[in-house]
């Protein structure tokens, strides 16, 4: 028998790119009306290294998402070669900085002021593992004599298992995984570990980005790889395993600055990120799972409380808008043009 309607608890995004100045007041409710909470990523261009710029950011995210009740942003620290221990800790013990992330230099968006070498932030590193604090990580090796495809993979092998053998107790959240090998890799390790999963690697792989034309807006980092790292990526999510969670990288870019010679890298997401969701776990037949991944692993990783609101969605379809925003800010939302079969309707 067909199911017509899932009601969850409300879900959180642990991976949330919501920009600043006129795109976060665009983009902000977009992932607020879904959810409870969120992990901000603190890769703006000025980066959230201080406690004192998460403050700011986190005020300003507040206001742009004054409309939706409850939700509560979650800050993050950018790690730096040279980041002072004494004041990620302290961030961490106020309450402002909930985790820190490692983006190896020019790795990705904004990434420039990004780690050039771990054992350069091992000191930091050594007081979060003891302060069990989570470190949350962009998984690739940036090397020009690496394949993009294989960057991931390599990151395993030359980073994190490593880094891990010296810091077995380290709190760490594999972040946006995209192949096989990091799904095996974190299935393997202990409780301290975990990932994200986003929904735009659980339905593309590279053909969808490159067959028949390339699509910019497809294109993300890390990049959308092989068929059978789907797959990999899909299994994990609807198994049931407590070690992988929700997390959209929902990133957005204007369609001027998608549609370019140099395209950024970013897929938006936030608008119908549950329905899209909801539609891999259907496929999977582990609707019964989506909770669990969506509301559940997360907090529970995070050590921290369940929303106590809840989430619906129905059976029911909808046509994703073609752009979103206006003139010079306009985005294209995810599938963009295209009919979803699920509808977010309500939280009660």
């Amino acid at each position: 028998m067909a199911v017509e309607s899932i009601t969850l608890t409300q879900p959180d995004d642990w991976h949330v790119h919501l920009r600043d100045g006129a795109m976060l007041q665009q983009v902000a409710g977009y992932t607020a009306r879904q959810f409870g909470r969120a992990i901000i990523m603190p890769n703006l261009p000025t980066p959230v290294t201080t406690a004192a710029l998460a403050v700011a950011y986190r005020e300003r995210i507040l206001a742009a998402t004054q409309n939706h009740r409850g939700f509560e942003p979650l800050m993050t620290a950018y790690l730096t070669d040279t980041i002072a221990p004494q004041e990620l800790l302290a961030g961490h013990q106020q309450g402002v900085f909930t985790a820190a992330k490692l983006y190896p230099a020019n790795a990705t968006t904004n990434s420039s002021h990004g780690v050039s070498d771990i054992k350069k932030i091992y000191p930091v590193l050594e007081a979060m593992q003891k302060m069990g604090m989570p470190l949350l990580v962009h998984g690739e090796v940036v090397n020009s004599e690496i394949d993009i495809f294989d960057r991931e993979a390599v990151f395993i092998d030359e980073i994190m298992q490593p880094l891990l053998q010296d810091m077995p107790e380290l709190k760490v959240v594999f972040e946006h995984i995209t192949t096989k090998d990091a799904v095996d890799f974190v299935a393997a390790q202990g409780e301290n570990m975990a990932a994200t999963i986003t929904v735009h690697h659980l339905q593309i792989n590279r053909n969808d980005m490159l067959v028949g034309g390339i699509k910019p807006h497809l294109y993300c980092l890390p990049v959308a790889k092989r068929e059978v790292h789907r797959l990999a990526l899909r299994k994990a999510a609807t198994s049931g395993s407590n070690k992988f969670f929700l997390g959209t990288d929902t990133a957005p870019h204007a369609i001027g600055d998608k549609e370019n010679a140099c395209g950024c890298a970013g897929i938006f997401s936030a608008p119908h990120a549950l329905e899209n969701y909801a539609q891999v776990f259907e496929e999977e037949q582990a609707l019964d799972k989506l909770e669990s991944f969506a509301s559940l692993n997360g907090p529970n990783f995070y050590c921290l409380p369940l929303n106590q609101k809840k989430v619906t969605l129905v059976k029911e379809s909808q046509q994703v808008p073609s752009s979103i925003g206006e003139q010079a800010l306009a985005v294209s939302p995810y599938k963009a043009g295209e009919t979803l079969d699920w509808h977010w309707v309500s939280e009660q």
